[in-house]
């Protein structure tokens, strides 16, 4: 659809498609949401209330305007009102997150529910959690029609998407050590219930929200299917009173507050205090890494291999005024968003198997875009990364040059040679099939895809950093 007014181009967001109370537009600088007449009376009620002006001013929900004069052609007979979002960095999806950010996303979910049924009478119409973004540190929710006037004795209607795709990941993890975000991935609607039940054991039924939210749930929820296939789907309806609601909201609260991953083994989440440089050479690579930052300038830096984020401040500090980073080992990710919200950082960092990043999926694969569709970086670095991909993964040096210059038009790779000690313990017990893995091949390879600007050796054994411009 082309706006009249600003001759922009605006595509539908592919997950909008299922809301009938209206639906979220991008042209790649504008966000924006229709508001149908089916949603439109209650949401007025709400605003004139002032409800969503609250909870933007205190950073809970995504601020939002009325633009409906600037979008006449949008208008229509079932279309009430334009609004226009502020657009966030980054958009994110629960399977790239670290258990704290998925605890965190409930948290926020769930202390919006009660706010909003103790106070203003209203509750969410779903609790998905592809409603909840982060603006850096920050969970915020994004789905301002969710929002609907509660009616007395109307059970919890949101309870078992929370379960799927905030509870049961969780539970998952923190009790059962099983890492949610493949599983999640796999089936972008959460984890069933009784999936997960079947993986309790009996010492798991101890703790009453296991045994009420996930066994006698996941119990409730065969009976019912049975009951549907015998025909006898008439039971009418439970109600649940305003008393009972929120005390069911606060139960659950604090039992997800309980819930915690603990400390584990991480590869990089130790980085820091792990790598192999000496403190001149890691001086020398915070310096290259800082000088190039602060001449770009970036709004939006992608960070390939954060780890703790170290680098990821260091980038802020230096200029850049947002950074994503890029992590394999899901627990460093957990170290370096707990090192943002400690900051208060504009600092987002995401787990992210390179080799196997997010695909495309949904409905006709275009509700939850692919990794590639939302790598849109000012500048990149990727430090001591590259090998991790062409020795470890195989894969060749050309298209693992080629992806990461790809991924911003100036940026800042990091060589590291086979002798180094790194990649000696990666070939030790393997055959060298890497012939054409060399300085000179790198460079070549960097050169085809812009210039050159300048590098630097930082190790005895030959890292060198290299910043290219496209």
């Amino acid at each position: 659809m082309q706006s009249e007014t600003t001759g922009m181009l605006f595509g539908q967001v592919g997950g909008s498609f299922r809301d009938p109370a209206g639906q979220v537009f991008d042209d790649g600088n504008t966000i924006l949401r229709t508001v149908k007449r089916i949603k439109f009376d209650e949401f007025m009620a709400l605003e004139t209330q002032g409800v969503f002006e609250k909870l933007t001013r205190r950073g809970v929900v995504v601020g939002s305007e009325d633009v409906t004069s600037q979008y006449p052609e949008m208008v229509a007979d079932d279309v009430k009102r334009i609004l226009r979002h502020e657009r966030l960095n980054y958009i994110s999806y629960p399977y790239e997150w670290s258990f704290s950010q998925l605890k965190d996303a409930a948290l926020l979910t769930l202390d919006l529910q009660i706010d909003l049924l103790e106070n203003e009478d209203t509750t969410l119409s779903d609790n998905t959690a592809y409603n909840v973004q982060f603006d850096g540190y920050r969970p915020v929710f994004i789905d301002v029609l969710s929002f609907e006037k509660y009616v007395e004795g109307r059970p919890w209607v949101g309870y078992g998407q929370f379960c799927q795709q905030f509870l049961n990941p969780l539970v998952m993890m923190a009790k059962l050590g099983v890492d949610f975000r493949h599983w999640f991935r796999g089936n972008v609607e959460g984890i069933a219930t009784t999936d997960l039940a079947k993986m309790l054991k009996l010492r798991h039924l101890m703790s009453p929200g296991i045994l009420t939210h996930v066994y006698l749930h996941a119990k409730a929820l065969e009976a019912a299917q049975r009951g549907e296939q015998n025909g006898a789907s008439d039971k009418p309806q439970a109600t649940l009173s305003k008393t009972k609601h929120l005390a069911l909201l606060k139960y659950m609260r604090a039992f997800v507050n309980t819930l915690n991953c603990g400390p584990k083994a991480s590869t990089w989440g130790d980085y820091e205090a792990t790598h192999t440089y000496d403190d001149s050479e890691f001086g020398q690579k915070r310096k290259f890494v800082a000088e190039f930052v602060g001449n770009a300038a970036p709004n939006m830096l992608f960070d390939l291999g954060c780890n703790a984020g170290e680098f990821s401040k260091l980038s802020l500090e230096a200029g850049a005024k947002n950074v994503i980073g890029f992590d394999f080992d899901p627990n460093a990710v957990d170290v370096a968003y707990q090192r943002a919200k400690a900051g208060k950082l504009n600092f987002l960092p995401l787990q992210l198997d390179a080799f196997n990043p997010s695909p495309s999926q949904g409905w006709r694969q275009n509700e939850r875009f692919g990794f590639e569709d939302r790598a849109e970086g000012d500048a990149m670095i990727a430090l001591a990364f590259e090998h991790h991909l062409a020795i470890a993964k195989n894969t060749p040096l050309d298209q693992t040059i080629s992806w990461l210059a790809g991924l911003a038009p100036r940026g800042v790779i990091e060589f590291v040679p086979k002798n180094d000690p790194t990649v000696q313990i990666m070939l030790r017990g393997r055959e060298d099939i890497f012939p054409d893995y060399t300085q000179d091949a790198f460079e070549a390879i960097l050169a085809r895809h812009g210039k050159i600007v300048k590098q630097k050796q930082v190790t005895e054994h030959g890292r060198v950093l290299y910043e290219y411009q496209r």
